[in-house]
Parts: structure tokens; C-alpha cells; sequence
């Protein structure tokens, strides 16, 4: 029942951060293929690794604290915690295609 209650919190997290959307570009940050990984452990605390598009990106700061509060939003969750990683860089081909669709890449 664990791992079900699992996927169903994954599926509200993806929902969720799927309204959180890169400040220069008009995508959200799930459909960018900025999330990495959502690790949610057995006290339901999550942890979110992401990363930007580009390192030096001046908005850095303010979107990882927007998917950390819109995120904690969730009832079924404890804490979350938001790491940024530039390892690997971000590319293109982690769009989804709807995303790619959006900004003329396809």
C-alpha cells in the first residue's frame, strides 16, 4: 500500500509543479525536465533535485523557493527539501514534447 500511496503523491507533486513556471520562459518547470528526482521517504518527507537551465541564471533563487512553497502546499507530505544541481547540465532533449511543442522546437 506504501508504494500506492506513493505514485498517488507523486502524481499530486507532478500536478503541482507543473503550475510553477520558469520566470524567462513560459514553460513550467516539470514539463522543462528541470526535476531530476522526487525522492519521498517513509515519514513522507520529500526530497526534490533540480536544476535551471543555465547556471548563472539570475532568477535562481526565487524559483527554487516557488517550487519549495508551492510543493509544501501538499497535505500528504511532511517536509520538502530542494536541492539544485548543475550535474548533469540541463539540455533540450529533457523537454517533454509538449514543451518543445510550445517553444518551436518541434
Amino acid at each position: 500500500m506504501e508504494q500506492q500511496d506513493n505514485l498517488i503523491i507523486e502524481q499530486k507533486i507532478v500536478s503541482v509543479l507543473k503550475t510553477v513556471y520558469d520566470p524567462e520562459i513560459p514553460v513550467n518547470v516539470w514539463d522543462l525536465g528541470l526535476i531530476y528526482k522526487l525522492d519521498i521517504d517513509e515519514q513522507k518527507n520529500l526530497e526534490i533535485l533540480m536544476t535551471l537551465t543555465a547556471p548563472n541564471c539570475p532568477m535562481a533563487d526565487a524559483l527554487v523557493e516557488e517550487v519549495q512553497e508551492t510543493v509544501s502546499r501538499i497535505d500528504d507530505l511532511n517536509q520538502v527539501n530542494v536541492k539544485l544541481t548543475f550535474d548533469p547540465p540541463w539540455f533540450q532533449d529533457l523537454m517533454t514534447e509538449e514543451a518543445k511543442l510550445e517553444l518551436g522546437f518541434l
